[in-house]
C-alpha cells in the first residue's frame, strides 16, 4: 500500500478504557437505584459514544436521567481517565516505527477526553491530529470525521487507511473510500468486522501489512 496517513481509533484500539468507563458509568448511576455494570456488559455496549452508550444502560423507561447521569460521568471520568487503562501491547513501539507517516486519532469519545487520555499515557507526541465525536458534525460510523482528518492532513483518499477494533471504524473507513485495517485484540466481535480490508491480531502486524 502507498500509505501516507494512518488513522487509528482510541478505546480497544490503542488503549484497553473499558475498566475506567465500566467505573465511571456505576459512579453516575449510583444515585438512581440502578443495577451495577460489570467490564463484561460495558465492553458490548461502548463504540457509539457517550450519550447512546448512556442511553443503552437506562433504556426507554429511564431516558428522563440521561443528562444528568452523562453530566455526573463525565465529572467523574474526566478525573479518572488511567485509573486502569493502559496502552495494548505493542502499540507504543509501533507507533515509533511509524514515525515516517501522518497519524490521527478518531475517536467516539470527546475531542478533549481524547487528547488528554492520550497526553497522560504520554501518546499524544505521536499524533500529527486528534479527532474526537464532538470535533465535527457527525461521529463514526459516519464518513466525515475521516475525511476531516483528510482534508486538513492533505493527503489523498487512497493514500490514507483507518485501523479499529469495531465495525463503526470499518463503515466509517469504507464510506470515506480508504483502506480498512481491523484488529481482533479489541472490542468489537470478531464477526462484526469481517468487513476490513485486512485483519489483523496484534497492532505491530501493521508495519509489515502497509
Amino acid at each position: 500500500m502507498a500509505v501516507k496517513l494512518i488513522m487509528f481509533d482510541l478505546d480497544g484500539t490503542l488503549v484497553d478504557t473499558v475498566r475506567d468507563i465500566t467505573n465511571a458509568l456505576n459512579y453516575a448511576l449510583r444515585p438512581y437505584g440502578l443495577n451495577e455494570l460489570t467490564v463484561e456488559v460495558t465492553v458490548k455496549m461502548v463504540g457509539e459514544g457517550l450519550t447512546r452508550l448512556i442511553e443503552k444502560v437506562l433504556g426507554e423507561e429511564k431516558s428522563q436521567l440521561r443528562d444528568a447521569v452523562k453530566k455526573r460521568f463525565l465529572d467523574y471520568y474526566s478525573e479518572h481517565l488511567i485509573d486502569y487503562s493502559e496502552t495494548y501491547p505493542h502499540v507504543r513501539e509501533t507507533l515509533e516505527n511509524l514515525s515516517g507517516y501522518k497519524k490521527a486519532v478518531i475517536s467516539n469519545k470527546r475531542e478533549y477526553l481524547s487528547a488528554k487520555l492520550l497526553d497522560k499515557l504520554d501518546l499524544l507526541k505521536y499524533f500529527d491530529l486528534v479527532v474526537g465525536s464532538d470535533t465535527t458534525s457527525e461521529r463514526k460510523p459516519s464518513a466525515v470525521p475521516v475525511i476531516h482528518v483528510i482534508n486538513k492532513l492533505n493527503v489523498a483518499i487512497y493514500e490514507s487507511v483507518i485501523v479499529g477494533d469495531s465495525p463503526y471504524d470499518i463503515e466509517a473507513g469504507k464510506k470515506a473510500g480508504v483502506k480498512t485495517i481491523a484488529v481482533t485484540y479489541g472490542y468489537g466481535g470478531k464477526k462484526d468486522i469481517l468487513d476490513a480490508d485486512y485483519m489483523i491480531d496484534s497492532i505491530e502486524s501493521l508495519l509489515a501489512l502497509i
